[in-house]
């Protein structure tokens, strides 16, 4: 059985962003231009707002302390948002009932990843919820936008090869993208040290991956 790390690791930025520029891809073979603009304009407006929200919180402090609410999360965010696209792209060309089942199945698959997030105490719950509603959210309106795509022609060799990649993906050492998120908010807010949830005040502290 599959462990919460091995688990969480799927919604990792190795996995995640690479999968997303793969659908950006497979979107401009099917010649579909403006929906591939589209999409990098949802996800990259998803990885914006989470990486402001961090850096609002270890710059200044802002967050939500009744909820325990830190930022949204990374994770949690592009889990929920490429996986349900990415199953509805491999299964364009079949029935509409084997595309929404495979559309449930990618929301289930990034809800596991979120809730994986708060069994490794990664996130707080509220902080998971933001990104799985966030996340949610841009798959729906995509996936919206993306009912009058006509099928197009994929190489199952294709697709059996991007599949390998994101498992490979997974495999990876995580990015330390929280350190890089957490050096920019204390070079924005002049401070020397992030504030953190204990306390809520400026301390040192070690980051879970982004």
């Amino acid at each position: 059985m599959i462990s919460w790390l091995k688990l969480t690791s799927f919604g990792g930025i190795v996995v995640t962003a690479p999968a997303a520029a793969a659908i950006t891809a497979w979107l401009m073979m099917g010649r579909a231009w403006r929906l591939a603009a589209w999409w990098w304009v949802l996800f990259i407006g998803g990885m914006a707002l989470v990486v402001a929200t961090k850096i609002a919180f270890i710059g200044w402090g802002l967050g939500i302390r009744v909820l325990d609410f830190t930022g949204i999360s990374g994770h949690a965010m592009r889990a929920t948002a490429v996986y349900p696209v990415l199953f509805y792209l491999v299964l364009l060309r079949t029935a509409p009932l084997v595309r929404m089942l495979g559309v449930t199945t990618g929301f289930g698959v990034a809800i596991a990843i979120d809730i994986s997030r708060v069994v490794i105490h990664a996130h707080s719950i509220s902080e998971t919820v933001a990104g799985c509603v966030l996340g949610g959210l841009i798959s729906l309106v995509f996936l919206r936008s993306a009912a009058s795509l006509k099928a197009f022609p994929v190489s199952r060799g294709v697709l059996a090869a991007g599949l390998l990649a994101v498992v490979a993906a997974s495999c990876l050492k995580p990015v330390p993208t929280e350190r890089w998120i957490e050096d920019v908010a204390l070079a924005l807010a002049g401070h020397d040290q992030p504030f953190t949830r204990i306390g809520w005040k400026p301390r040192s502290v070690h980051f879970q991956s982004y």
